[in-house]
C-alpha cells in the first residue's frame, strides 16, 4: 500500500513539474510576439521607409456565426524614392492581406508561409507620394471551437531593402 502511494505522489509530482515547464515554454514563445506588440500598437507617421498612422485594430467582440471581419491600413511612401513590397505575411492562417492599388486592382491573398502553399511575391512599387491600402481579412472560424476568446494577429509588410512593417489585428471571438 505504500509503495502505491508513493507511486501516485511521485507520477502527480512529475505531471505537475512537466505542466509547468510546458507553461512556461508556451510563455517564452508568446512573450516574443508580446515584445514586438507593444511597438505595433503606437502610431507610427513613419517607419522605416513607409508611413502608417495607424498600425493596431481592433475588431472588439466578433461573432463566428457572423463570419469574416475586414479592415484597412492605409500605407503612403513620403520618401524621395519610389519603394517596392517585396513580400506580405501574415503571422497565421485565419488572416490574409491584399493590396488594392490606386486603380483599385486587387492582389493577394497573401497569408502564412508554408500554409496552403508559398505565398507569392509582392512586388508592388509604390511612387513618391503615392499611397496602397493593405486589405486584412479575419476568419474567426478558421480554428473552429479552439478559436474563441482573444486574438492577436499580425500583417508584416517588408520592402526591397529588407525594412518591415508590421501591422496588427485584435479581436474577442464569440461563438
Amino acid at each position: 500500500m505504500k509503495l502505491k502511494v508513493t507511486i501516485a505522489c511521485s507520477v502527480i509530482g512529475i505531471l505537475f513539474i512537466l505542466g509547468f515547464t510546458l507553461v512556461n515554454i508556451a510563455g517564452e514563445k508568446n512573450s516574443f510576439a508580446t515584445a514586438l506588440a507593444p511597438s505595433a500598437q503606437r502610431s507610427h507617421p513613419a517607419r522605416g521607409s513607409f508611413s502608417v498612422s495607424d498600425t493596431v485594430y481592433d475588431f472588439g467582440v466578433i461573432s463566428m456565426k457572423n463570419g469574416n471581419v475586414n479592415t484597412e491600413f492605409t500605407i503612403q511612401n513620403l520618401t524621395d524614392k519610389e519603394i517596392t513590397i517585396k513580400t506580405i505575411v501574415t503571422s497565421c492562417m485565419c488572416t490574409s492581406a491584399y493590396i488594392v492599388g490606386l486603380d483599385e486592382t486587387v492582389k493577394g491573398p497573401f497569408g502564412m508561409p508554408g500554409h496552403g502553399g508559398a505565398v507569392p511575391p509582392a512586388n508592388e512599387i509604390v511612387k513618391v507620394g503615392e499611397s496602397r491600402v493593405i486589405k486584412v481579412v479575419y476568419d474567426p472560424n478558421a480554428h473552429g471551437p479552439a478559436g474563441l476568446g482573444s486574438i492577436d494577429r499580425f500583417v508584416t509588410l517588408t520592402n526591397s531593402d529588407g525594412q518591415e512593417l508590421t501591422l496588427e489585428i485584435k479581436a474577442i471571438v464569440k461563438p
